[in-house]
């Protein structure tokens, strides 16, 4: 562990390369660490996985809205602190990998770590703001 499952909408599928964003996520977290400079997650148990969901359905169902949706679960004993780190990490090379899609049509990103229970929380979304 750590394993990082990426679900995403299936109207995405043709328009991106999940298969190099799984890569950067794990290089991303391989990256990753802590206060004492010590490698946080083992290369060796770092998974990534995404899969698109053939149904789903995203807000009123109006528009062709996409979705992502990132859960890292880890075992336990990282700080807070480091959680949010990592997690920024990943958002940032997220958003970075769906930045010309985001542009172009509406996309949700949420991304969770966790170790049991939820620790780390963050959207990035341009549906929501439609319906305020």
């Amino acid at each position: 562990m750590p394993h990082l499952v990426i679900l995403y909408t299936n109207n995405l599928e043709k328009e991106t390369d999940m298969s190099a964003l799984c890569r950067d996520l794990a290089d991303v977290m391989i990256e990753q660490c802590d206060e004492s400079d010590e490698q946080v997650f083992p290369t060796g148990g770092t998974r990534v996985f995404a899969y698109p969901a053939p149904h789903y359905a995203v807000a009123d169902g109006k528009a062709d809205y996409a979705f992502v949706y990132l859960n890292l679960r880890m075992g336990f004993g990282r700080s807070d602190a480091l959680k949010e780190r990592a997690g920024q990490a990943l958002l940032t090379r997220t958003k970075a990998h769906f930045a010309t899609l985001y542009e172009k049509r509406l996309l949700g990103i949420t991304l969770q770590i966790d170790e049991g229970s939820e620790v780390y929380n963050a959207k990035h979304s341009n549906i929501h703001p439609l319906f305020k």
